[in-house]
Order: structure tokens, then sequence, then C-alpha cells
């Protein structure tokens, strides 16, 4: 039968649902930096322990109605998502890739219109400044004809890019995203410089994946007291047998 825990064991327990992160939670639980590791695995070889944090992750499911499975499939689809189906990075193609001759190339005839009719407003302010007819701003080209689709890969001949193209960032419409990637996805900010896409940390949560699953084990460094070795024989007796009598040191070497 289990044995009733302590206050501090209690509160480790609290904190070790968190994350399920030992050290973590017995610093948390008020265990001093220097030995958490170390009550780390006391606290969870402790079979009350153990009880206590297997009924409330019982109880916590229950009060959610979430079971493991779908925890699991959370975490899988935030490892899993690829992240260009919130955000990409794009080379596409510039103004002379597709325009005859490599000319520049409009969207529609609308577009050229506008710049035509800024043009004119440019040109008649220079007019009005006597600005040297060499020094006056150009007129629009049509020569390179419409159509311009900025989707359409760079051409690799293009004289103007040499196939670089232009480099562009693309957010994705979140109104329709597959369940990996609504996983994925934690919000945008605004800041001074756009739009920032918030996800979630793939590499944390591969980490908190596998530890459900049991494919990664807590790694922690023991020491005993001062930074000295720890007594295995007490430690190893008690947590075999807690009723067990500590083990009695050895006795010291005579001097001859």
């Amino acid at each position: 039968m289990s044995k009733q825990l302590t206050p501090k064991q209690q509160r480790f327990v609290e904190e070790y649902l968190l994350d399920l992160n030992g050290s973590a939670a017995a610093r948390r639980a008020g265990y001093s930096e220097r030995t958490a590791n170390e009550q780390a695995v006391r606290l969870l070889a402790n079979v009350s322990v153990q009880s206590a944090i297997a009924a409330a992750m019982a109880a916590r499911s229950e009060r959610t109605k979430i079971d493991q499975d779908r925890i699991v499939q959370e975490l899988w689809n935030v490892v899993t998502a690829d992240a260009n189906g919130l955000i990409e990075f794009r080379r596409t193609c510039c103004r002379h890739c597709y325009g005859i001759d490599h000319a520049y190339q409009w969207v529609s005839e609308r577009e050229f219109a506008l710049a035509m009719r800024s043009h004119q407003r440019a040109l008649a302010l220079a007019k009005k400044a006597r600005t040297p007819v060499a020094a006056r701003p150009s007129a629009p080209d049509p020569s390179g004809g419409f159509g311009f689709d900025p989707r359409r890969s760079p051409v690799a001949d293009c004289p103007d890019c040499f196939g670089e193209g232009v480099a562009d960032v693309f957010l994705k419409d979140t109104r329709d995203l597959s369940p990996e990637l609504r996983s994925l996805y934690a919000g945008v900010k605004r800041t001074k410089d756009g739009i920032e896409v918030k996800m979630h940390d793939k590499q944390g949560f591969a980490q908190l994946l596998m530890r459900h699953l049991g494919m990664l084990k807590e790694t922690v460094e023991h020491t005993g007291k001062d930074g000295g070795p720890i007594q295995y024989q007490r430690i190893t007796r008690r947590i075999v047998d807690p009723a067990a009598p500590a083990a009695a040191p050895a006795p010291k070497e005579r001097k001859s």
C-alpha cells in the first residue's frame, strides 16, 4: 500500500506533470539545484510517488476527456508538419524574364496606363522646374508586352536577373490548414518589421514525444555530498526495500 506523500513530494508530482522532466520538477518543487538530479531519480523510484503520478494523469485524462493517443497525435503532428505549409521562401521571375525580347513586362494595360499618368505628372513638374531634357524621366516602355505573373519561375537565360529571379517571402492562408499544420501553427504577431508567423518548437515537441513513447530516458549526473561519490549501497537498499535500515559505514582501516 502506498504511503501518503509529504508536501514536498506532492509538489514534485504536480510539477512533474507539467513537462515530465524529473530534474526540472525537483528544482521547482524546492529541492536544491545541486541535488535536483539525484532527488529526481530517488523520487521517481518511490512507489508512492509513482502511484500519485499515475493517478493524477488518469484523473486529468478523465477531466479533459483526452487520452494518451490524442496527446501523442498532437505531438506527432507538430514534429512531422512541413513549415513550408505556413511560410515559404520563393524565387520567382523578374519583370524581364518573360517580357518580349526580355524588355520590362507589365501585368496589364491598366497597370501601364497608371504608369503613364504618373510619368506625365512627373514630366510636368520637371518642365516647370526647367530640368534639363536629358535629366527628365523617361516614358514607360510597353514593348515587353503584358501578362506578367509573379508566381512563375525565373528564366535561366534572363539577361536582367541571370536566372536568379526575385527573392520573396510568402505567408500562406491559415484558414484551411491541414491537421498537422494547425498543430504546428502558433499564431501571428505584427511587428515594426512586418508580420511574424509563430510556430511551436519542433525540437522540444520531438523530445516530449520521445518521452511519451519511452524512447528517451532522462540522463542525470549523480554526485554525493560535497560533489563526492554517492554511497550506492545505501541508496540501492532504500529503493528496493524502503523499510530496510541504512547500511552501516565501512570500518576504517587501521594503520599498522
